[in-house]
């Protein structure tokens, strides 16, 4: 009887205990103090290709192309010419000899001035595009040098041309 009566008295001083125990206040809401991030780290430095080496101009251009007796281009030719005028401005200290030819068809005169005109043409575009024309000389070499045989008419084609050369 003893063993009860003291577990009767123990649950019950756990209950007074408990019943006692005063509770504790709400915590009034406060704000958290702001948690201090870090900064992000600054972004690396873009990597940078090795700059390519500067790009060496060509002067081998082909071949500028007129219609028969006539020193007006072929618009075939703006691209080449244009590519040309690119590449001479690369280095304006570079000189440039033009030199214009004809197919066999007419005089030796007329070929001669034809040839001359055609030069001056390309000329003409060249310094439009940019190009310095104290660079730029001129010189007709009528039906001298072919490049194809002026027994057909494609060969007479191509033997009216002016050719862009780098002066020595």
């Amino acid at each position: 009887m003893l063993i009860i009566s003291a577990l009767i008295t123990m649950q019950a001083c756990k209950a007074k205990k408990l019943a006692q125990k005063p509770t504790p206040p709400p915590e009034a809401a406060v704000p958290a103090p702001p948690v201090q991030q870090a900064p992000p780290p600054p972004p690396a430095p873009p990597v940078e290709a090795p700059a390519p080496a500067p790009e060496k101009p060509d002067y081998n251009f082909s071949n500028i192309q007129f219609e028969l007796n006539s020193s007006i281009l072929r618009t075939e030719s703006y691209p080449a010419l244009d590519k040309a005028a690119s590449a001479m401005k690369m280095d304006p200290s570079v000189k440039f000899n033009l030199k214009g030819y004809a197919s066999e068809e007419g005089t030796a005169e007329h070929n001669m001035a034809l040839s001359e005109d055609r030069a001056n043409s390309v000329k003409a575009y060249l310094v439009n595009s940019g190009v310095s024309g104290q660079n730029i000389t001129t010189k007709g070499y009528g039906t001298a040098n072919p490049v194809a045989d002026n027994s057909t008419e494609d060969g007479r084609s191509l033997n009216r041309r002016v050719e862009i050369s780098k002066s020595n």
